[in-house]
């Protein structure tokens, strides 16, 4: 048949790898046929692959539902990493502004930021690294995760 709304609960608990991905390539199918899917989950990682909106259930309670990608850019963040080559002892005051964590024994310093943050950003933090003599050997960026988001919705709501 050609359903026009397709409920699936928990589809892919116990399948194997090769079996989920068949599923998924399917699923993704029907959606470009037009098909509405409504996924119930647990496994996050799929449902920010495949889901155009997301809600949020905990203890029963829907607590947002919301445009997946609204949602990464409201409540997400990103990360910076900068791997120096020199370790520091302490952030210096001049970048205080910043917010940064200074890890791995001194070894990397990381900006965690958001696009509308009143905070500099990171094209002043590079120039500002620049000024204080601090030198990196490389960089890596990373964005949240929607479990990183769904754990602290539900943490906030607790």
């Amino acid at each position: 048949h050609e359903p026009r709304v397709l409920f699936l609960d928990e589809p892919t608990a116990g399948v194997d790898v090769e079996l989920r991905q068949d599923m998924w390539a399917m699923v993704r199918r029907l959606r470009e046929d037009g098909v509405t899917i409504i996924l119930t989950t647990h496994y996050i990682e799929e449902a920010q692959a495949m889901a155009d909106r997301v809600g949020v259930i905990n203890h029963g309670e829907i607590i947002l539902v919301e445009d997946k990608d609204e949602l990464m850019r409201k409540l997400g963040r990103k990360r910076l990493e900068l791997e120096l080559r020199e370790p520091l002892g302490a952030v210096p005051a001049s970048l205080a502004g910043y917010g940064l964590e200074l890890t791995a024994g001194g070894g990397r310093l990381v900006y965690t930021y958001d696009d509308r943050s009143e905070r500099p950003g990171v094209a002043s933090l590079l120039r500002d690294l620049g000024a204080a003599g601090i030198e990196f050997r490389d960089l890596a960026t990373n964005a949240s995760t929607l479990e990183e988001i769904f754990v602290g919705l539900v943490r906030e709501n607790a």
